[in-house]
């Protein structure tokens, strides 16, 4: 590039980023608070002593306040009242979390332990970081929750939006290609395979302030590859979605809903 041209290039960049700049926190920083959080509550090596727990969980919660501290102004939210109350519900969110892990190794034939489930399973670990982030969005925490869910999104290829509604136990097997919306609200004892999608059935910023995601009632099993959208939708409770299903209306609760294309398979003639 020319000099003029390196100068009115910059010259740009400067004024873009003036206008349109807002604080937020340092990625690496949240996620390093975040992989801390998740070790605390599933170390990987014992602790030996209640006072090692005590000395990790303290720095966690420093680490948060100067997280927040480092993009929000604290007159526009009480940054230690907030971090008290996230702390405060981290026991609720660890039990939360144990049952889904129990729920993923009872549904799993495959896993052979929950420690296996918590330590290696991508499923798991998205909705970890799923409930982690919800509870900080509830607390009107701005943009780390996104930065949270879009790390796990990146590591699991689970994307779940923090604002989503899943009640306890949660299953997701295998994960990939998982996208649950927003105003998703999903209720006890729901399993969903890979690449189910909780979408919108239309994408509108008039429509940001509606239910635009479906609501799964309990006890349902969503398999691979399904469609469901609309908030308007509603998957009634103990039914069955079989895999590679597109919804756009409500189903009964007790409903088997399948895909009807026929596979044929013929055997050559040898």
């Amino acid at each position: 590039m020319e000099n003029e041209h390196i100068h009115t290039f910059i010259s740009l960049l400067h004024h873009t980023h003036k206008a349109e700049w807002e604080a937020s926190p340092s990625t690496i920083d949240a996620i390093n608070w975040l992989n801390a959080l998740y070790e605390f509550l599933f170390p990987n090596n014992h602790l030996n002593k209640q006072s090692k727990y005590l000395g990790i969980l303290k720095k966690n919660q420093i680490d948060l306040v100067n997280l927040l501290l480092s993009y929000l102004d604290p007159k526009d939210i009480d940054i230690e009242k907030t971090v008290d109350a996230f702390y405060d519900s981290l026991e609720s969110i660890y039990q939360s979390l144990r049952q889904d892990a129990s729920k993923t190794y009872e549904c799993d034939p495959a896993a052979t332990s929950i420690q296996e489930v918590i330590v290696s399973y991508p499923g798991f670990y998205a909705i970890a970081v799923y409930r982690i982030a919800h509870r900080l969005t509830q607390l009107h925490v701005p943009i780390l929750p996104r930065i949270l869910s879009e790390h796990a999104h990146g590591k699991t290829g689970v994307d779940i939006h923090p604002n989503a509604s899943i009640d306890v136990p949660f299953f997701i097997d295998h994960g990939t290609g998982i996208v649950i919306g927003a105003t998703s609200i999903i209720g006890k004892n729901v399993s969903i395979y890979q690449g189910v999608t909780l979408g919108a059935s239309q994408v509108s910023k008039d429509l940001s302030a509606t239910k635009r995601h479906p609501t799964v009632e309990d006890n349902v099993i969503i398999y691979a590859r399904t469609t469901i959208l609309g908030g308007n939708t509603v998957i009634g409770h103990n039914s069955i979605i079989g895999g590679s299903v597109f919804l756009t209306k409500s189903v009964h609760p007790y409903s088997n809903v399948f895909n009807t294309h026929q596979l044929r398979i013929d055997v050559k003639v040898q």
